[in-house]
């Protein structure tokens, strides 16, 4: 039985599970529901067939929306049987060297040719594509494929996809949160498995989840929102197991003050129904409608009452190992507030996309105190083209990956009466009287 176990079980594509659709530099997530249909890039498809697949598998999307494994090809591409010319100075732009009309290319989708065939019916009837060098040729294919080739790869989720989807497609929902800043954030603020970490952000639960992924389900995470609940879209996406759900907290932050100040009320409401008259008892009899609604009500506010007295304990105790804030909201009153319940010798690490407001977190840790080792950096990213004779930075990137304040906290000693203070000084010298 032991030679039945299928190692790879771990990687397959299950149903219900939130995978990542990918296609070039295009991503989207979703997740792996039989018989539901998915539009990804103009192009509409059924998941059902990518169940039992690895991770990383490519498919065709064949007519019908049906999914088929991609096979590799052992054949030569297009470009590898025709001749190149040396150079480009004799080819002209002017849309005449195509010989297939619009109209050719969609007789052959109909018939039903695969997009290797297309694409080598655009070459052969190219008259200037053997005139080109061997570089344009392979750009040329390049081109081509992106066009007609109806493929996606599917992936598993993870913090660093995530993050390039939601760059790449909304990266305003995170306040322009870039994946490399991610990772420096991740490992400035010491994120490991067993620790205690408070999060406070507005990027759509997409650092709320990295953490959780780094720390592997071990230890607990209190995410601080403001509002009137936590947004966690992010958070599904990853696909997390029930026991890393275990580990999530939730505290929001106007009560911050209040647990500071020991007067934050976690105990349970008292029944409301007691001090009615029985008029309105009556009426809840006749309605058992309105008496159900009540009920549930009673119990989701027990239930957020449990959540908010469990995260309440853990904050109590100011022994946190790591604070990670980015949020749309002006970080200082923030951080100043957060930084009580952290442990001495802690790491913290703010972002914003602008490098004022931390300018100012920067000085008011100065002149407060408390934390050492502070340090303001901005990220910068650049992609670079890695080919044959022709590796080269691309020529578009990035503006900017935002700014990141780091510190460690450090102990305060506690402040020394005034008449202490005088009494360790040395004593002045006594003149001598003549």
């Amino acid at each position: 039985m032991a030679d039945n176990v299928d190692e790879d079980a771990p990687y397959r594509i299950k149903e219900e599970d939130y995978v990542v659709l990918k296609r070039g530099d295009i991503f989207k997530a979703v997740q792996i529901v039989p018989k539901k249909k998915v539009i990804f890039e103009k192009q509409w498809f059924f998941l059902d067939n990518a169940v039992g697949q690895l991770y990383g598998s490519t498919f065709d999307i064949v007519p019908g929306g049906t999914l088929q494994p991609r096979k590799p090809k052992d054949a030569e591409s297009p470009a590898d049987a025709k001749e190149a010319g040396t150079d480009n100075r004799n080819i002209q732009d002017d849309g005449k060297s195509q010989k297939l009309t619009r109209d050719d290319i969609e007789n052959f989708k109909e018939q039903g040719l695969t997009d290797q065939q297309i694409i080598q019916q655009l070459v052969d009837n190219s008259s200037t594509f053997i005139g080109k060098t061997k570089y344009a040729q392979d750009k040329y294919i390049k081109k081509k494929k992106k066009k007609y080739e109806n493929i996606v790869t599917i992936l598993k989720p993870s913090c660093r996809i995530l993050a390039l989807m939601y760059h790449g497609r909304e990266p305003g929902k995170i306040c322009h949160l870039r994946y490399d800043t991610l990772a420096q954030m991740l490992t400035l603020a010491n994120i490991h498995a067993g620790s205690k970490v408070l999060v406070f952000e507005t990027c759509a639960g997409l650092l709320l989840g990295s953490v959780m992924e780094r720390m592997g389900g071990y230890g607990s995470v209190i995410q601080m929102y403001p509002g009137g609940g936590p947004v966690r879209a992010g958070v599904e996406s990853f696909g997390f197991p029930a026991h890393f759900h275990d580990t999530l907290h939730e505290f929001p932050v106007c009560h911050v003050n209040a647990l500071l100040a020991g007067t934050l009320d976690t105990a349970p409401p008292k029944d409301a129904s007691a001090g009615r008259d029985t008029n309105s008892a009556a009426d809840d009899v006749c309605d058992p409608e309105k008496e159900a609604r009540e009920k549930q009500r009673g119990q989701r506010l027990s239930f957020k009452r449990k959540k908010l007295a469990s995260a309440a304990a853990l904050l109590e105790g100011r022994n946190a190992d790591g604070l990670v804030i980015a949020s749309r909201f002006h970080p200082c009153p923030v951080l100043m507030g957060m930084l009580k319940f952290l442990a001495p010798s802690r790491p913290f690490v703010v972002y914003s996309q602008y490098k004022e407001p931390l300018i100012e977190c920067y000085t008011k840790l100065k002149e407060q105190g408390g934390a050492v080792n502070l340090r303001l950096a901005d990220t910068w990213l650049r992609h670079y083209q890695v080919l044959p004779n022709r590796t080269h930075p691309v020529l578009l990137m990035s503006g900017g990956g935002g700014f990141l304040l780091s510190g460690t906290t450090v102990a305060a000693d506690a402040p020394k009466p005034a008449g202490a203070q005088r009494a360790e000084g040395p004593a002045p010298k006594r003149l001598k009287v003549a």
